[in-house]
C-alpha cells in the first residue's frame, strides 16, 4: 500500500469545513454536522463506543436544538456505536442504506477483518475490535436510490459508495462541490493507528484495508467521486481537504488504486 501526497496547506479544521458543514474528532473517527437553510442540522455518522457524552456536549456547543436525523456512512462500529442512545434521546430517525440493515438490525456481522493487511497496529488488532452487529431497529429509515437527494438534507445528494461495506454511501452538494466521503478513502493511514490518532500526515489513502470487503466495488467507489473533481473533501478518517490540487490528487489514487489502496494479501 501506497498514498498520495496532498499539501499541508489544503487541510481544514473541523470547525470551518464548508458553509453549513463543521465536525468532532474522536480519537481517529470524525463525525459531522451539516445546518441546513431551515435553520434544521442532521448528524453525519455517530462515533465510537462511549463518545456519546463527547457528541453530546459538542452539538450542544453548537447547537440550540437536536438534529432532524442521523444519517450513517456505514455501520461499522467506529460510526455508528452511539446512535442509537443519541437517536433515542434526541427522538429522531437513524438513515442507513438498506444493504447496511443486516448490520443495523441485529441480524448479523460484517466479516472477519483482514489482520494481515499490514501498514500498521490498527491492521494487527482489528480481530478484537467489535464486528456487530447492532440493533437499531425502531429508529432505522432506508436511504433514497443513488442520485436521490437525501431526504433530510436538502442540497445533498445520496452517492452509493460500496467496497468498504456493502451499504457504504457518501454525500454531495453540488451548489459547492462539498463532499462527505465516511470511509470510501481516507486522509491519513487508518491502519497506522499512531498516525491516525495522532500525526494524521495529510495524503490520500484508500480505505481502510482491514475492514474493506470488496476491492473491486471499492475502485469502482473512488473512480465515481473523483469523476466529481470535489473542492471540500471530508473523510471518516484525517483531516478534512479543499485546495486545487485535491481533485487532482483523488484522480491520482483512482487511477493508480490498486497499487496504493489494495494490500498485497488480496491482490
Amino acid at each position: 500500500m501506497d498514498k498520495v501526497e496532498v499539501a499541508e496547506q489544503d487541510a481544514l479544521p473541523l470547525d470551518a469545513i464548508a458553509p453549513g458543514v463543521i465536525g468532532l474528532r474522536i480519537v481517529f473517527v470524525n463525525v459531522f454536522a451539516v445546518t441546513h437553510p431551515d435553520g434544521s442540522w442532521t448528524l453525519i455518522d455517530a462515533g465510537l463506543p462511549l463518545s456519546a457524552h463527547r457528541i453530546r456536549q459538542w452539538t450542544r456547543e453548537n447547537f440550540t436544538s437536536p438534529p432532524n436525523a442521523i444519517v450513517l456512512t456505514h455501520g461499522h462500529f467506529d460510526h455508528v456505536s452511539e446512535a442509537g442512545e443519541l437517536a433515542g434521546e434526541w427522538s429522531v430517525p437513524i438513515y442507513a442504506h438498506p444493504a447496511e440493515w443486516p448490520y443495523l438490525t441485529g441480524r448479523e456481522e460484517y466479516p472477519s477483518p483482514n489482520w494481515k493487511a499490514g501498514g500498521g497496529s490498527m491492521s494487527l488488532m482489528s480481530p478484537t475490535l467489535p464486528k456487530g452487529p447492532v440493533d437499531l431497529t425502531g429508529r432505522l429509515q432506508p436511504l433514497p436510490p443513488d442520485g436521490s437527494e437525501c431526504p433530510v438534507m436538502p442540497g445533498w445528494t445520496v452517492l452509493q459508495t460500496p467496497g468498504h461495506t456493502p451499504g457504504h454511501c457518501s454525500f454531495y452538494r453540488a451548489e459547492d462541490k462539498t463532499l462527505l466521503v465516511g470511509d470510501a478513502f481516507c486522509t491519513t493511514r487508518p491502519e497506522s493507528f499512531f498516525q491516525a490518532a495522532l500525526a494524521q500526515h495529510t495524503e490520500l489513502h484508500g480505505p481502510p484495508s482491514y475492514f474493506t470487503s470488496d476491492w473491486a466495488a471499492a475502485k469502482v467507489s473512488v473512480r465515481k467521486l473523483a469523476a466529481l473533481e470535489p473542492r471540500v473533501v471530508a473523510p471518516g478518517h484525517g483531516k478534512p481537504l479543499t485546495g486545487p490540487d485535491v481533485a487532482s490528487a483523488l484522480h491520482r489514487l483512482a487511477e493508480d488504486f490498486e497499487r496504493i489502496a489494495v494490500p498485497d494479501n488480496e491482490k
